[in-house]
């Protein structure tokens, strides 16, 4: 992000913290007593470069972030929930696709199941046994996907939310988090864009209406003091 958008931004979010403050917002949903990892979008069509859904920041930030989030999580046997997407009818001009409407807007036909390597989890975060893969057809890993019953059933009330994009994947997931009651937490250096100042923007207005958003340090020292799970 070049110096000139980073002092725009700034001077909106300072700004901005003072209309938000005065009126009540940016307030704090906090850590609960048990928490899930969900990780967003972070496979092989999101990560690796050259493809329609690439994203910034993913080798020098997100990957080595994820890495310290999953070490943490593992260590305490919690929850953790690899979501990623993909379909099965790509034809675009099917009436039965499962890309709904989606494919009007965005290229998510590139993205078909029969090609696994592209929605495969990127592999320095692969999954280990018995943690979830979950696929979801829409922004939100919540919409029309077990996520909120698998979550409730393991007694989670808080998300660690990592992942791509910012502005669409991993903000629906927070907003819908939110909704269904878990207490919702964006992870700053795990969640990346395509899009120059997309992150940044969008961090700002969850962590003053939807979520918190911590720093990997925060939250690796918050994991580092619960009780392992058996």
């Amino acid at each position: 992000m070049s110096q000139d958008l980073q002092k725009m931004l700034d001077q909106a979010f300072d700004a901005a913290t003072s209309l938000y403050q005065k009126n009540g917002f940016q307030r704090r949903v906090g850590f609960g007593k048990k928490p899930a990892l969900i990780s967003v979008d972070l496979a092989n069509a999101w990560t690796q470069p050259g493809n329609p859904f690439t994203c910034d920041k993913i080798d020098d930030e997100i990957i080595p972030g994820m890495q310290r989030l999953l070490e943490a999580f593992r260590a305490k046997n919690l929850p953790i929930v690899h979501v990623t997407t993909c379909y099965q009818v790509t034809d675009r001009n099917n009436p039965h696709t499962d890309m709904g409407l989606w494919h009007n807007k965005i290229p998510v036909d590139f993205c078909a199941q029969d090609n696994e390597e592209l929605w495969a989890i990127d592999d320095r975060i692969a999954p280990l046994e018995g943690e979830q893969v979950l696929i979801k057809k829409h922004a939100s890993s919540f919409q029309g996907t077990y996520l909120a019953g698998f979550l409730r059933a393991a007694g989670v009330d808080t998300v660690l939310v990592t992942g791509v994009t910012a502005s669409a994947c991993v903000r629906t997931t927070v907003c819908d988090a939110m909704a269904e009651g878990f207490r919702p937490i964006a992870v700053k250096e795990c969640i990346g864009d395509r899009i120059p100042g997309a992150v940044a923007w969008n961090l700002f207005d969850i962590d003053a209406k939807f979520g918190d958003v911590e720093t990997v340090d925060t939250c690796v020292e918050y994991l580092n003091k619960l009780e392992a799970q058996r």
